[in-house]
């Protein structure tokens, strides 16, 4: 975990994790997986991807739906912040590629969540794959409130 963002950076933090708790709240319910919220945004704070769970299909998890959005080729990439209002997931079984490895396949040095995965579905090391890869990895637990409200149902 890093120490923490400079003052000005925190709050862009804050208000980006805000976004997306309200992009989770547009997910389509279910009792099978987490909603959760994704925005990929370039140093300038230009929106390159969003994207939410169940978004275009009822297996896309939100970086899934986010990072299909950006230009792989853009180079504003390297620059940019993913933020995710949950963990990165590091193991699925409906796709091939976790979130943590769609992650890895692009040049965004630098991801920012509020909530660490529960282990209500799988146990999730998404941050630690992460920054063994050399990413910097923000974890916001003072902004977890709103995701576990979105996800209440699964928390039993």
């Amino acid at each position: 975990m890093s120490a923490g963002p400079p003052p000005a950076e925190g709050e862009s933090d804050a208000r980006w994790l805000r976004r997306t708790v309200e992009l989770s709240r547009s997910c389509p319910p279910s009792d099978t997986a987490f909603s959760v919220g994704c925005a990929v945004v370039a140093a300038d704070g230009t929106v390159l991807g969003e994207g939410y769970s169940r978004r275009d299909d009822p297996h896309d998890h939100a970086e899934e739906a986010a990072l299909r959005e950006v230009d792989a080729d853009d180079p504003r990439l390297a620059g940019a912040t993913l933020y995710s209002s949950l963990e990165p997931c590091s193991s699925r079984a409906s796709r091939p590629l976790s979130c943590s490895a769609l992650i890895l396949a692009t040049p965004v040095a630098r991801v920012v969540f509020a909530w660490r995965e529960p282990s209500v579905f799988v146990d999730c090391d998404g941050a630690e794959r992460l920054r063994a890869a050399g990413r910097t990895v923000v974890e916001r637990p003072d902004l977890a409130d709103g995701v576990r409200e979105v996800n209440a149902h699964l928390l039993g």
